[in-house]
């Protein structure tokens, strides 16, 4: 490929020739032949211009592979891309699994599933898309768009962090009573077993990762909730709470959802809320932005959590802060989204015009060319 040597040389043939696009000996007229300035309007001085770029180069010319510099310049960015991923990669930060919280916290997950079970967790009384709660319902002034769209992934807590499970572990036939136990049994005599084992499990101790819980009259839900914590430290909860269906092979939202239950009920001292203090991922740490450790994240998204640092999503109307933000953002988005369309946004450039600033030498080198084909100082 041949480019034009970096000279005025063939800058001065160029600007030589007539800005139709002819040489002057085509067109009859000199070849010094200059534009009457005073005869110009803007727009015939634009289109000037135009043709002027569009004159082909005529100056001195030199060899230049352009395959070659990109195959170089892509071994190298190749080699360094993989000496820096060696050096300085991202730390395989284990996942945060039902599992890994039962063998941390054998307490405090058998806690929280008492409560899915009773159907007072921050998923249990939700709202939409997962159920009919009031929980976690945002509005936008009166409208709530969660209301709206109504539930679509419906969830039920009992069944489906508890009793489901339970019912597919095999040869257990004293489980399998307990849970037909309990099932048969009326709204009234859930909670009391429910209460009861409540105050027992407060006492309950820890003891080589298995959880002793004090006697009491709470009917099934010893044998229920023993084999629940065995089966999560076994990591077949895991599995059973993993939807799968013929587009995602993997679902993880119920437990996501019932990991998440832990930090509402029991904040920091549950296991998830260790993990999100440990690796900086809380709203006011701007979570949302950090990769694990101190290595950076996406800081792509610092317009979207900067605004639950600010009031009133900060701290009175935080209960309502994710839709707000949504809306926020919403308006910017379509605001950059029309501005060729919003006059008084489109003009900020020309009457702003700090592109020009910028390409400062590209502008200078158009004056110039300008001024030498109209004959007008530049």
């Amino acid at each position: 490929m041949n480019t034009p040597a970096e000279n005025s040389t063939g800058e001065e043939v160029s600007e030589q020739r007539d800005v139709s696009g002819s040489t002057g000996a085509d067109s009859g007229e000199g070849v010094g032949h200059h534009l009457d300035a005073n005869n110009l309007d803007p727009r015939q001085l634009q289109r000037y211009r135009r043709k002027l770029d569009a004159l082909p180069w005529r100056g001195p010319e030199r060899r230049y592979d352009i395959l070659k510099e990109a195959t170089i310049a892509f071994a190298v960015v190749l080699i360094l891309t993989f000496v820096l991923a060696i050096l300085f990669s991202s730390p395989d930060v284990p996942p945060v699994t039902i599992k890994a919280w039962a063998d941390a916290q054998p307490k405090g997950f058998t806690e929280i599933a008492l409560t899915e079970l009773e159907g007072t967790s921050n998923s249990a009384t939700y709202g939409p898309p997962y159920n009919h709660g009031n929980g976690s319902v945002q509005y936008l002034g009166p409208v709530s768009i969660q209301k709206l769209l109504g539930v679509h992934y419906p969830i039920n807590t009992a069944q489906d962090f508890v009793l489901d499970p339970l019912e597919t572990l095999p040869g257990e036939r004293p489980l399998k009573a307990a849970i037909l136990t309990y099932e048969k049994a009326n709204i009234a005599q859930r909670h009391a077993w429910e209460a009861t084992y409540g105050t027992a499990l407060a006492n309950a101790t820890v003891h080589r990762g298995a959880l002793l819980v004090p006697p009491g009259n709470y009917g099934p839900l010893g044998k229920m909730f023993t084999n629940l914590l065995t089966m999560a430290q076994s990591g077949a909860l895991d599995s059973q709470l993993i939807s799968h269906s013929s587009f995602y092979t993997t679902d993880y939202t119920k437990p996501i959802l019932f990991i998440g239950d832990s930090w509402k009920a029991q904040h920091t001292a549950s296991y998830w809320g260790q993990q999100v203090v440990a690796q900086h991922l809380r709203s006011s740490q701007w979570g949302v932005m950090n990769e694990t450790g101190s290595w950076p994240g996406q800081p792509w998204l610092w317009f979207y959590t900067m605004w639950y640092q600010i009031p009133p999503m900060s701290t009175t109307q935080a209960a309502n802060g994710d839709i707000l933000v949504v809306a926020i953002v919403s308006v910017f988005t379509l605001a950059l989204l029309l501005l060729p369309f919003i006059p008084w946004l489109r003009d900020i450039p020309r009457k702003i015009p700090i592109h020009k600033l910028i390409w400062r030498d590209y502008y200078r080198d158009i004056k110039n060319r300008t001024s030498k084909a109209t004959g007008r100082d530049p």
